[in-house]
């Protein structure tokens, strides 16, 4: 029992070696693409279509929500001392720097995520991927990099629309529930808000797509075993940038505290 328990941790481990390993190789190889002349630019468009305007919704729904618990929460823990009038401040704050670019990140970054490794994956399984190079022509330069482009472009984008509608989530609720005017609630915010809190949010959000993008065409690269294959690479896909999107957030949200 005890070398069967060792052996799968050292399987786990050796996966996770080579996860790692392969996309630092692929982000390399990315970086070397992007830098050269010949960019894919409308595929990048294409891409920012499907990944940006059809995530819109989704990230939208998951900012007004969570700006109306976060008014709702603090509003009613704040009101017990007297201090309701800053649960503008407190949605601000917590959106713009922490859950904004978290939340947009495991919603849309496990959307974007889960339909690039399906789509990629079934042009591996279906030999796609290999007629391409048969053609002479580079897959990374046509797949992956237009992909990773967009993913890392699109978040900030829709991280600040989402910011928005999560603020005005919580005027919503701050206004109902609390009697807090619109005109209170904006001013509260402008005083205390900074644009480093919008731009630290903005950093991460460029960070989490970039790691969606190269960690979805990793997984749609290395799929195998037709389509039941696809559906593993997918769902390990959403596991693997959900859990990156956390660590990454931890990592960063330290160094902007020591900046």
């Amino acid at each position: 029992m005890a070398e069967t328990e060792k052996f799968h941790q050292n399987l786990g481990l050796e996966s996770l070696l080579t996860l790692v390993g392969d996309l630092a190789i692929m982000g390399l190889q990315v970086f070397r693409r992007i830098f050269s002349r010949s960019l894919e630019v409308r595929e990048i468009i294409n891409q920012f279509y499907y990944l940006g305007i059809k995530s819109l919704s989704i990230a939208n729904l998951t900012a007004v929500f969570t700006g109306m618990v976060l008014a709702l929460q603090f509003g009613t823990s704040m009101a017990r001392f007297g201090a309701k009038e800053y649960v503008g401040q407190v949605v601000a704050v917590s959106l713009l720097r922490e859950l904004g670019p978290v939340l947009s990140g495991l919603m849309v970054g496990g959307r974007i995520g889960a339909g690039m490794t399906a789509e990629l994956g079934s042009m591996k399984v279906t030999e796609q991927i290999d007629a391409i190079r048969v053609l002479g022509a580079d897959p990374l330069s046509k797949l992956v990099v237009p992909r990773v482009i967009a993913a890392t472009l699109i978040m900030p984008i829709l991280v600040s629309i989402a910011d928005i509608v999560g603020i005005l989530g919580g005027l919503i609720i701050s206004n109902l529930e609390f009697g807090i005017t619109p005109l209170y609630y904006y001013q509260s915010i402008v005083e205390i808000v900074t644009m480093g809190d919008y731009w630290s949010g903005v950093a991460k959000a460029t960070v989490f797509g970039f790691f969606i993008g190269l960690i979805a065409c990793r997984q749609g690269f290395n799929t195998s075993g037709g389509t039941e294959g696809v559906g593993n690479a997918t769902t390990q896909t959403v596991v693997i940038t959900s859990v990156n999107t956390l660590i990454a957030d931890l990592i960063l949200t330290k160094l902007f505290m020591a900046l």
